[in-house]
């Protein structure tokens, strides 16, 4: 297969995970014949600095012209602090979700069984914990209306019975490909959008009578999802909510840096790793390259390279039964391995399967 990618290192310890995943999917093209052409575009800060624009139309037109875009994170302690600035390195992210028309959020969670210890929940509660959180990704508070002087502020969570019937179509449909149970999350006690999308979810529910479909308010749920977290198969949600859940799931894989995800919608898809930019780690060579790497394996089951993806995370579980692991999950007294060395263990193991 021939797939032009477009790739997006971004910022902080981004460029140095992206190589790490590129690095990968060259040598899953050298191993099952395929051709991953590249090219790479610039968003975030350093697209910021580069051209005052954190996601300029060059990017858009890169990305707008490829298969598929691997991105990485973004973010810069420069701008973290200053309320005044209106061009952040984030607005970048947003304005890519929102122009590619990236409405769908996929993100599997799914427990390591080397790796419980290093999650703070009990060990007993996790094991074969397995579940998909999919987020509405280009509506409600993060796109709507906003204000702000000194004494008041607001931000409007607005939703369209488009927009929700388009995202709960997908979370039916995957829970259709797994084990048929679906939890849409709301607050639909407090808040008039989320009872639309309570109703738009109950109206839905006779075209898929092979799935058992509950409700859960957030607050409940952001409990359960660590107390209970086997209970759950296919979670769906709206815009902040599942920004907030899925960054609590790391709890349950024990880092956020072993969670891909990919976003779906109307033009190219995105893979990107669920962390940060971790500026203060740049340049040291300790950023966990896995996210990214799984990310990649997204990538290519996502276009029916189902062997490839499996391949390759084989090659991951393989570097976590080995201890080939970054400070970060390293057992006590284990070898220290840093970004490159774990990529490159990854890539042998695969030249050699």
């Amino acid at each position: 297969m021939k797939l032009k990618i477009a790739v997006l290192p971004g910022d902080g310890i981004g460029p140095e995970i992206m190589t790490q995943g590129v690095a990968v999917l060259d040598a899953i093209a050298r191993k099952c014949g395929h051709q991953f052409d590249y090219e790479q575009a610039l968003v975030g800060a350093c697209a910021i600095e580069a051209c005052g624009d954190a996601y300029p139309d060059a990017t858009h037109d890169v990305c707008m012209r490829a298969d598929a875009v691997l991105f990485a994170a973004v973010g810069d302690l420069k701008y973290d602090n200053d309320p005044t600035l209106k061009m952040r390195p984030e607005t970048g992210l947003l304005a890519m979700r929102k122009r590619l028309g990236l409405y769908a959020n996929v993100r599997p969670v799914a427990t390591f069984d080397c790796l419980l210890h290093k999650s703070p929940l009990k060990e007993e509660l996790l094991r074969g914990a397995d579940f998909v959180v999919i987020r509405e990704l280009t509506g409600g508070m993060y796109f709507g209306e906003k204000y702000q002087d000194n004494d008041r502020a607001y931000d409007t969570n607005v939703y369209t019975r488009p927009e929700i019937e388009r995202i709960l179509r997908v979370a039916f449909d995957m829970a259709r490909t797994r084990r048929h149970h679906l939890t849409i999350v709301d607050k639909a006690n407090v808040l008039a959008s989320s009872r639309l999308w309570r109703q738009i979810g109950q109206e839905m529910e006779p075209l898929y009578p092979d799935v058992k479909t509950d409700y859960m308010f957030i607050d409940n749920a952001s409990m359960r999802v660590l107390t209970e977290p086997r209970y759950f198969d296919v979670i769906v949600t709206e815009n902040t909510f599942g920004d907030i859940l899925t960054d609590e799931t790391s709890c349950i894989t024990g880092s956020m840096g072993l969670q891909p995800s990919a976003s779906l919608g109307e033009h190219t898809p995105l893979f990107e790793p669920v962390h940060g930019s971790w500026p203060q780690a740049k340049g040291q060579n300790v950023a966990n390259p896995l996210a990214q790497i799984l990310s990649a394996a997204m990538l290519l089951e996502h276009f029916g390279l189902t062997r490839e993806g499996t391949l390759i995370r084989q090659a991951v579980n393989a570097s976590l039964d080995a201890n080939v692991r970054t400070p970060e999950i390293q057992v006590a007294g284990g070898k220290t391995y840093g970004t490159k060395e774990v990529g490159q263990w990854i890539v042998d193991y695969i030249e050699r399967a």
